[in-house]
């Protein structure tokens, strides 16, 4: 990380060190438009400030909660001005609430699948119920 007097600047490398994020997905998170035009040197390094960090992190905590990139975009927009956003925000996040329960549902439902299919296999004397069960396309 190299430093003006005021700012921090951080090149990529730095960045993916800092974040745990690959040096192609932040090139990518800039071409998407998810993240700004990066600052560059003369020699065209690409210079993140906080700003770009701070941008950074809530995309992380964002995809965290299972927002896709478009909707990030769409955060991102908002948490320029929060108060006028909130309704929006308010919707966006009750959707993605709904979704996520709705996967919870199958993934629950999935669960019990699995678990019947364990016992079913460990009271079996022959055949493998797992296999059938997958293999069966009734099911």
């Amino acid at each position: 990380m190299s430093t003006s007097t005021t700012h921090p600047c951080y090149r990529i490398g730095d960045v993916t060190e800092l974040l745990g994020l690959s040096a192609d997905t932040l090139r990518y998170y800039e071409k998407s438009g998810v993240l700004p035009r990066i600052a560059r040197t003369a020699s065209g390094i690409r210079q993140y400030d906080n700003s770009d960090i701070s941008r950074l992190r809530f995309i992380q905590r964002a995809q965290k909660m299972n927002f896709s990139l478009a909707e990030i975009r769409d955060l991102l927009r908002m948490r320029e001005d929060p108060q006028h956003a909130r309704d929006e925000v308010r919707q966006l996040t009750a959707q993605k609430l709904k979704e996520t329960q709705a996967r919870l549902a199958e993934l629950t439902t999935l669960g019990n699948e699995l678990q019947l299919l364990l016992n079913l296999c460990r009271g079996s004397a022959a055949g493998c119920p797992i296999i059938e069960r997958i293999d069966d396309k009734d099911a």
